[in-house]
């Protein structure tokens, strides 16, 4: 059976409309749906490596493509899904189908016949022809085709393709087990252990039996900044700290998970002929080797030194004279922070967040985009998985007063936490602009926006954090990235093909917004009054901007190191733990506790895509400082430096390399100084 002989309407996931039926894909949709799909996806790949399908481009992309992004698009839904409605049938579902997918996948990106194929595309006399897409595209099949293994034989071949597999159960195992023991968690406490506290906390958490506490980010952060029960504060630190380790139920425990991870990536990288698997992990990326990237983060660490031992030294003297802590600990960290902030610039996050009401941000958000890009965001209706998702169309308005504007892309707005919500926040793709070799239409992009945020309580708006309104801003960058893209070649459009210590650029030029008055005074509203943010509290807000700036280097320059190191030196993996502690003795001035395992949680690169790329959000942040430093000089909202900005970088997707797009919009190479100015440690 292949997915043309299933009645599509009965089957969600083989509907062929514009959009995923969200609220029609149910667990039993799946393997069905999947298994159909992939025998289309099979028989294609056949039909493209045989003699009847040439050595051209839009007759592979004709054949392949088109069976192979429809079995993308049904098995993007289901994993969508899985990340933000998970129930025990969906991961089920999701965990049968999950092996014969990467197989699938694995096989036909080492396919040889597939591979001389595209060579001899490269080869031929029409290469010269083909546009800078084209070109680009062909080229990163060509890596790619390497990097997959199809220049592997025999058994080097099999063994290529069972640790694909074997990798993505563990990776999916390694996710299960943080998102299980992150739910696993809860702790009711009564209203006396809450002293200090904000209200809209209190009420989200109030239940008839007291105040439940759980470790996803609304509630744990809040308690660890506010709460003044330090017994309290202390327990949902260790919780947090040891979720997915061997301090809870073995079922969860990450620690085998990771050591397997990374053996069966050296062992990868040795098949491919790298020397570790850093090695294979930069060959797509900006950087050029391991080497150049510890350089770049060991100095990025010694600027930012003196900074962060001045950050603590502050930190202790405060808390040891004014809150009697005079042993700081790691759960005290975020609380004296807290109080510090509140002492030396006479406000408090809390304070701040009355202001940041979800509807005005999001207004705020849209106005930015629609100035600065030309286009304009409307609400519009579709298929959701959850009734607090929204749903938007960017469109470009048309010259003419009585004319049709253009539809641009889409986007889902998925806001809340909620149980069976992994944690964190992401932009992903539903899918790509393409123009269709099937239809010969112009398929615009979809993509998904997905944070956690507190839901509304009471009747009023949801409330932000300054620190949350970056979030939102930092994801809605990658969103802009994959939907204004004007390249039509699946593979290069959006975000597609954009080497991945860069695709960090849009998100973070965004954030800078979010400490621009222009932008602030009009983006606000006291959820009391309605009334705008004060001018004289924006002030102090700018004022704490770069406070603790030097500690949150160091500790993303932790993070970076560990990374780098795991995938660069084969045999560390036999003592993470030791490696931890040899990082942060190198480079952290704030060492956290001996039962701290961050590691088992690390998801970033043990089960998401930044494995050996962890340092990309350092790296792309000296070229989006570097980028925002033009709007400084020519002005925020200037629609006429948006539109070179969009048209240097956001149109053009990975269809060019990132740098030549940083060029193209800067007119030079990127620089560190407007980082080190952004974050105070200029000088």
């Amino acid at each position: 059976m292949n997915a043309s002989d299933l009645n599509a309407p009965s089957n969600p996931l083989l509907a062929t409309g514009p959009l995923p039926a969200f609220d029609a894909i149910r667990p039993e949709h799946v393997t069905p749906a999947i298994e159909a799909l992939l025998a289309d996806a099979d028989a294609a790949l056949e039909r493209a490596v045989g003699e009847a399908t040439p050595a051209d481009f839009d007759a592979l992309s004709r054949v392949l493509s088109v069976a192979t992004e429809r079995l993308g698009c049904a098995w993007g839904a289901v994993s969508h899904l899985k990340s933000v409605a998970d129930t025990p049938a969906l991961r089920a579902a999701y965990n049968e189908n999950l092996p014969k997918v990467t197989e699938f996948y694995t096989r036909q990106g080492a396919d040889e016949r597939l591979y001389a194929k595209y060579k001899a595309i490269a080869s031929g006399p029409a290469a010269a022809g083909l546009n800078p897409a084209r070109r680009q595209l062909l080229a990163h099949w060509l890596r790619d085709f390497v990097l997959s293994g199809a220049e592997l034989q025999g058994q080097a071949r099999q063994r290529y393709t069972q640790i694909q597999e074997e990798l993505a159960r563990l990776s999916q195992q390694f996710s299960e087990h943080v998102l299980d023991a992150t739910d696993g968690f809860e702790l009711v406490v009564g209203a006396e252990r809450l002293a200090g506290v904000p209200e809209d906390v209190l009420a989200a958490t109030r239940t008839d039996a007291g105040h439940r506490l759980t470790l996803h980010m609304p509630v744990y952060l809040p308690v660890l900044q506010y709460a003044d029960d330090r017994a309290l504060r202390e327990q949902l630190y260790t919780a947090y700290v040891t979720r997915a380790s061997e301090a809870g139920p073995a079922e969860r425990d990450n620690s085998a998970l990771m050591v397997q991870i990374l053996r069966l990536r050296q062992e990868e990288a040795k098949l491919l002929g790298y020397a570790s698997y850093a090695e294979v992990s930069l060959v797509p990326k900006m950087a050029r080797d391991p080497a150049e990237v510890l350089k770049f983060l060991r100095d990025l660490a010694a600027r930012a030194r003196p900074y962060a031992e001045r950050d603590l030294a502050e930190l202790r003297t405060f808390a040891a004279e004014r809150l009697g802590l005079a042993d700081l600990q790691a759960w005290d960290v975020p609380y004296a922070s807290e109080k510090l902030k509140q002492a030396r610039y006479a406000f408090s996050e809390q304070e701040l967040k009355q202001y940041f009401t979800e509807p005005k941000v999001l207004d705020g958000l849209f106005r930015i985009v629609e100035t600065l890009f030309d286009v304009r965001i409307r609400p519009e209706p579709a298929a959701v998985w959850h009734d607090s998702v929204r749903f938007y169309r960017i469109e470009r308005p048309c010259p003419q007063p009585d004319g049709v504007p253009t539809l641009i892309g889409r986007f889902y707005l998925d806001p809340y936490a909620r149980p069976g919500k992994r944690p964190g926040a992401w932009m992903d793709d539903v899918r790509s602009r393409w123009q269709r070799p099937d239809t010969n239409r112009l398929q615009t992009p979809v993509a998904h926006l997905v944070c956690n945020f507190s839901a509304p309580v009471d009747g009023k708006p949801a409330l932000l954090t300054h620190d949350e309104v970056q979030t939102l801003f930092h994801e809605a960058g990658h969103g802009l990235h994959h939907l204004l893209t004007q390249v039509d070649e699946l593979g290069v459009s959006g975000i597609s093909g954009v080497e991945w210590d860069a695709v960090e650029l849009p998100s973070q030029f965004m954030e800078n917004f979010c400490w621009e008055w222009e932008v602030l005074r009009h983006m606000t509203a006291h959820v009391e009054t309605g009334a705008p943010l004060p001018r004289a509290l924006f002030d102090k807000m700018i004022a704490a901007k770069n406070f603790q700036s030097g500690l949150m280097t160091l500790r993303q320059v932790e993070f970076a190191l560990l990374d780098m190191r795991l995938h660069a030196e084969p045999g560390l993996e036999a003592d993470i733990q030791g490696l931890v502690d040899a990082v942060r003795r190198e480079v952290a001035v704030l060492i956290p506790p001996a039962f701290n395992r961050f590691q088992h949680t690390f998801s970033h690169i043990f089960a998401g895509g930044y494995a050996a790329g962890y340092y990309s959000y350092k790296w792309a942040e000296v070229l989006s400082a570097d980028a925002w430093s033009a709007f400084e000089e020519e002005g925020v909202l200037n629609p006429e430096t948006g539109r070179r900005y969009r048209e240097a970088v956001l149109e053009a997707g990975g269809a060019r390399d990132a740098i030549d797009n940083f060029r193209a919009f800067r007119g030079r190479e990127p620089s560190i100084d407007a980082l080190l100015r952004h974050q105070g440690m200029a000088g």
